[in-house]
């Protein structure tokens, strides 16, 4: 074989990452070995994978052909390790779960863990810097629950589990709460308090932006800030329950949907390289049957 995976992965990355140099941080390399596998590899094929001519390399039209049938040589051999790793049936000490949305949809599932595998450990961690994909991306986490975001990296595998609902709100004394419609220059008017892993990656987002933004790197603490009458935000709905009802919090009605709720994706995330034990795939299939849903103002079940 003229070429090996590695360099293919490094290739595939490069793409996705949108730069060499960003696909060096997320390989966690260099520049200049990044730069090194794919020229090496562009020997090792007789073809042109990137012109160089511009700042940024771009694909060149044998690279465009070239990128699919790589990325199926890549998935075939995600496939491989994980039907190698079925066959080893060991329980691990201990999981670690990255979960950004409000806990309350995941207690059944867990509660089922525990019966199942009562001596396992569960860390369950927060994306307190940086998003879930990320963490589950490092290794940092085995398995993550988010809420949904658009081109994951190839490395991952992910499935929706359903849907929840995002409230745009804001302090009961702020102007914006005196509106009884609230167009998206009223909120453009307004300072914006935004979740800092994904403040531009949510799907609609682009409607929400402001010309002063203020991020938070915690949902928490989002919720803080707007209590104190720092700005706007939009949040998950379950998380807010108890400050909507005691009135502490309005939720704002946007002008353009005045009879939908926004509802935004929920996926479950595992790396297709990572070699699971028994517990770990327990728990991932267990949450792949599981549906994260809640009501929305008509009473039906946003998850089918």
């Amino acid at each position: 074989m003229r070429f090996s995976l590695e360099q293919l992965q490094v290739f595939t990355t490069a793409v996705q990452a949108g730069s060499f140099s960003a696909a060096a941080r997320r390989l966690g390399r260099t520049q200049s070995t990044v730069s090194a596998a794919i020229a090496n590899l562009e020997t090792d094929l007789g073809v042109e994978l990137f012109d160089r001519t511009p700042r940024v390399p771009t694909l060149t039209a044998a690279g465009q052909k070239l990128l699919l049938q790589a990325e199926t040589v890549l998935e075939r051999c995600y496939a491989l390790e994980g039907s190698a790793d079925t066959l080893a049936e060991q329980v691990e000490a201990s999981l670690t779960l990255a979960i950004e949305i409000p806990y309350g949809p995941l207690v059944p599932v867990l509660r089922e863990f525990d019966a199942a595998f009562p001596y396992v450990d569960l860390l369950i961690r927060h994306p307190v810097h940086g998003d879930v994909s990320e963490m589950v991306l490092k290794g940092e986490a085995s398995i993550g629950v988010a809420f949904a975001q658009p081109q994951y990296p190839q490395e991952l595998e992910f499935q929706q589990l359903g849907k929840l609902i995002m409230a745009h709100v804001c302090q009961a004394g702020s102007p914006l709460a005196q509106l009884a419609a609230v167009s998206f220059a009223d909120l453009h008017a307004h300072r914006r308090l935004a979740f800092f892993a994904h403040a531009q990656k949510l799907p609609s987002s682009e409607y929400l932006r402001a010309a002063q933004v203020w991020q938070a790197e915690s949902y928490l603490a989002l919720v803080e800030m707007v209590r104190a009458g720092l700005g706007w935000a939009t949040l998950p709905r379950q998380l807010i329950q108890r400050e909507l009802a005691a009135g502490e919090l309005v939720e704002l009605q946007l002008e353009a949907y005045p009879h939908t709720d926004w509802l935004v994706g929920v996926d479950l995330l595992w790396h297709r390289r990572r070699r699971p034990g028994k517990a770990e795939r327990w728990l991932r299939e267990c949450l792949r049957r599981s549906k994260v849903f809640e009501l929305d103002r008509r009473g039906v079940a946003t998850t089918l």
